[in-house]
């Protein structure tokens, strides 16, 4: 078996020259829940060979209906650990690195964001998102992000748009007005979301929907795998088709 073997198909669409390029670059990913990991997924399947992949955060029980290393089996384990091995058995050529660790304010300096060429942003908390879209926009790398995936049922409803065009996104609109006030982003970031807005019906389930996270969620909503993961996987396609649109 060998790399031109693994991704045979992917060539036969994009050419040599594209899969060349996609194996030089440089990713790093923020997050790697119902979004995040189906992105990570996306990029090693596409042939990205360089993959960082950060997130303090244990698979819980309730990551079972949208995340991809939860299983009953992986409970408790760091969610960058089963994706590591995972990624790894698809393509054991990729150097892919695992780091279990929360990006904020005074963490952000050692993840040299300067390095990558790509920057992809799938974390939920606020201020740590809002720190890391400012700080990624500086570095030089392209960025993407992800909006809120919650609360949403209809994967044909996601759309993408640079970061100060994003409608009908409440966690969007929450970060516009957090930028404002300083550390706007520096470059256009593209961001995949949705104008979908539905409510939590079975507030019955919500003592069993805690995901003992790294950070506290001001409220805990209902999430489904046809939305998470079709953004995730449109973020991983917006690094791929901007990687093969330098060499059209």
């Amino acid at each position: 078996m060998e790399y031109n073997e693994l991704f045979a198909r992917t060539e036969l669409l994009i050419g040599r020259e594209a899969m060349q390029s996609l194996a030089g670059k440089k990713v790093i990913l923020f997050g790697v829940g119902g979004v995040g990991s189906w992105c990570a997924e996306g990029l090693i399947r596409s042939g990205i060979m360089h993959l960082t992949m950060v997130d303090s955060d244990r698979v819980a029980v309730a990551n079972s209906n949208r995340q991809l290393p939860a299983t009953t089996q992986t409970i408790g384990e760091l969610k960058v650990d089963v994706l590591k091995k995972r990624l790894q058995e698809i393509n054991p050529f990729a150097t892919i690195t695992a780091v279990p660790e929360i990006y904020n304010a005074e963490s952000s300096a050692s993840f040299r964001l300067e390095e990558y060429d790509y920057v992809i942003d799938a974390i939920d908390s606020l201020s740590h998102k809002a720190h890391l879209l400012a700080a990624a926009s500086e570095s030089g790398a392209t960025v993407f992000s992800s909006m809120g995936a919650a609360l949403k049922m209809d994967p044909q409803q996601i759309r993408v748009a640079e970061f100060w065009k994003v409608r009908g996104c409440k966690l969007a609109s929450a970060l516009r007005d957090r930028l404002r006030k300083g550390g706007k982003p520096q470059r256009p970031i593209l961001c995949v979301y949705s104008e979908e807005r539905l409510s939590n019906k079975g507030m019955e389930a919500l003592p069993d929907a805690d995901e003992k996270g790294s950070f506290h969620k001001a409220q805990t909503n209902g999430t489904m795998v046809q939305v998470t993961a079709v953004f995730g996987f449109t973020l991983s396609g917006l690094v791929i088709q901007d990687v093969v649109g330098m060499k059209n």
